[in-house]
């Protein structure tokens, strides 16, 4: 009779979580800013980073290995990304995006994560870096302590974020409150500038290097160069003068081994810390008893370069770039299970909803991937579009199916018209034709197969770059994308504006 009742419940409720009890699940979503997926052992055995905490979450859940930001029509990638986590809107769809008028509803901060899981009776707390994000949503939020947190010490690293949160749960305990929670546990790192503490610079070999007319000292426990390391991003991107390519405090316009090996060890000492503090909240979980009850999300909002393909800035759509680290440990998801999942972090908002039975609000446009974290399916689409425009239009765009990918560079004045076509699966790291010089082969350690390079110019691969050609041009009419490149039909659309004129050293924004 009891099992017949709790299968009732069940069925009236719409199961809400897997969970075996009837209580609304608790969600911690926790966000990095800037971090490549390939930093962590999750999707790089060889990375000497160490996350025993995220490991711990991996194994203990489910791991993502096709997770990607849409994209951005800006050098401050963060801000148009984490509009999509909040809002469920595909790139061309928000309300910062251009001719947002005629493609985003208004007030559309109602319908975010905030809001709808304050209607639906959830406390909802938020900590996170200050700005370059969604503030009116943001606001939303029950508790928030917001604030830019990239020092080297507990009050002005990344301690500070875990403080906030610890702080709230403890106030929620001594209240004996039982209400489900949200909590939005961001990071200010490892965004630069990276001043990590001084026990986890020193493990990884890595310096706050300050002087930008010299390079740091390489040192023997430094991270190697990855594997798709160069000396320079061979052609123009149609943005190499923005801000993260030229003025990254610690490397500047330097990709010297020394350069790179200490920034990314920085990066890794930021890192680090972050897993330390993310352990900090899981203990105090568990000692509440609500760590079975909680839906935990890590990501980031899109990832980063730090001297991959001659780049220091997340303004690409390479893979390290376009891709984001995503790792999902909660009530019924299988543990130790790996997906490709094929999500968008503007899938996340659908997700939660549907995890805890709330409506996802009409304005969203994401597919949620509970069915994924179900063991139901192992993707939740086929064909994955990614778009940078922050610098000369169109600017950069890219499509996935399976393992090619194509990706498009083009600025309006003729200056830059780049194709490049790859096999993923034979050519994991994107490598071209640059990457087989034996002089970076002598300081990446990896020598290229022939079949590792840049496709698009291969006769034998001419009927894959016109079918991914069609792809990617059927992918931009579908999703509003507002310009179009030289070899595609114009669709009416106002032609793509020429680049501005360009003075000093770029772009000089904070991001």
């Amino acid at each position: 009779m009891k099992a017949f009742l709790f299968l009732l419940t069940a069925l009236f409720i719409g199961s809400p979580t897997f969970a075996m009890d009837n209580r609304m699940p608790n969600i911690l979503f926790i966000l990095a800013d800037d971090q490549s997926p390939f930093d962590l052992k999750t999707y790089d055995p060889t990375s000497p980073l160490e996350t025993p905490n995220l490991d711990r979450l991996a194994a203990e859940g489910m791991v993502f290995t096709g997770a990607y930001h849409m994209g951005s029509f800006s050098g401050a990638v963060c801000t148009p990304s984490r509009h999509m986590i909040m809002s469920g809107r595909t790139v061309w769809h928000l309300p910062i995006a251009p001719w947002a008028a005629e493609r985003c509803p208004p007030a559309l901060e109602q319908q975010t994560i905030p809001a709808v899981f304050n209607r639906a009776g959830y406390a909802t707390m938020r900590t996170c870096k200050m700005g370059n994000s969604y503030e009116a949503a943001n606001k939303l939020f029950t508790v928030r302590h917001d604030a830019v947190k990239r020092g080297g010490d507990e009050e002005s690293g990344s301690g500070w974020h875990a403080q906030q949160v610890l702080k709230y749960l403890v106030d929620r305990e001594a209240a004996k409150d039982t209400q489900p929670f949200l909590i939005y546990y961001g990071f200010s790192h490892p965004h630069d500038t990276r001043d990590g503490r001084p026990e986890l610079l020193a493990k990884y070999g890595a310096t706050n290097h300050t002087d930008p007319n010299t390079q740091p000292s390489l040192h023997a426990k430094q991270p190697k160069l990855p594997a798709n390391y160069l000396p320079g991003h061979p052609f123009d991107n149609t943005h190499l003068d923005v801000r993260d390519e030229v003025d990254v405090s610690g490397v500047w316009r330097h990709r010297d081994e020394a350069s790179i090996r200490n920034e990314i060890g920085r990066e890794y000492a930021c890192s680090e810390n972050i897993d330390i503090q993310i352990g900090r909240v899981l203990k105090k979980l568990e000692e509440m008893g609500e760590l079975d009850n909680t839906y935990i999300i890590y990501t980031a909002d899109h990832g980063i370069s730090i001297g991959r393909h001659g780049l220091m800035g997340k303004q690409n759509l390479y893979q390290h770039t376009w891709r984001v680290p995503f790792i999902v440990k909660g009530p019924g998801i299988k543990a130790g299970s790996r997906v490709d999942g094929n999500i968008y972090l503007m899938d996340i908002l659908a997700t939660l909803c549907d995890l805890a039975n709330i409506p996802a609000p009409e304005t969203n446009e994401g597919i949620s991937f509970k069915p994924v974290l179900a063991g139901e399916k192992t993707t939740v689409r086929d064909v994955l579009y990614g778009a940078y425009s922050g610098g000369g239009k169109p600017g950069m765009r890219c499509v996935k199916q399976g393992d090619w990918k194509l990706t498009k560079y083009e600025a309006a004045d003729g200056s830059v018209n780049e194709t490049q076509l790859f096999n993923l699966k034979d050519n994991p790291d994107e490598l071209i034709a640059e990457h087989h010089d034996p002089k970076v082969t002598a300081l990446s350690g990896v020598k290229p197969t022939p079949a590792q390079t840049n496709l698009a110019k291969d006769p034998a691969h001419a009927n894959k770059l016109a079918e991914m050609e069609a792809l990617l041009l059927s992918e931009m009419r579908r999703l509003h994308d507002p310009w179009r490149f030289s070899n595609q039909p114009d669709d009416g659309l106002p032609p793509p504006p020429a680049p501005a004129a360009k003075k000093g050293k770029g772009k000089k924004a904070k991001k």
